[in-house]
């Protein structure tokens, strides 16, 4: 049996502040901290200028210490620079 990919399904509002209130506080923060950031390295695009370069080194420092926070909680809820599946 060959495995489809999954694909990502949307979930109601609802049942995501269900799921919020489940877990710490810091942990719901770093997460948000994690997206934004990982979205804000995704904006920069080779070649890069010195203030660019700069601001996606500021961004990826933001990731690792959202991840660092993420992961000592619950591993799988690590971030890559490259977003979700990437």
């Amino acid at each position: 049996m060959i495995a489809s990919p999954l694909v990502p399904v949307p979930i109601p509002d609802r049942v995501a502040a269900l799921i919020g209130s489940c877990m710490p506080v810091g942990i719901l923060q770093a997460e948000f901290d994690a997206e934004c950031a990982a979205r804000e390295v995704r904006r920069f695009h080779a070649p890069l200028c010195t203030e660019d370069q700069a601001d996606r080194e500021h961004a990826l420092a933001a990731l690792a210490r959202a991840n660092k926070v993420l992961g000592a909680y619950n591993p799988r809820l690590l971030l890559r620079p490259g977003g979700p599946g990437r």
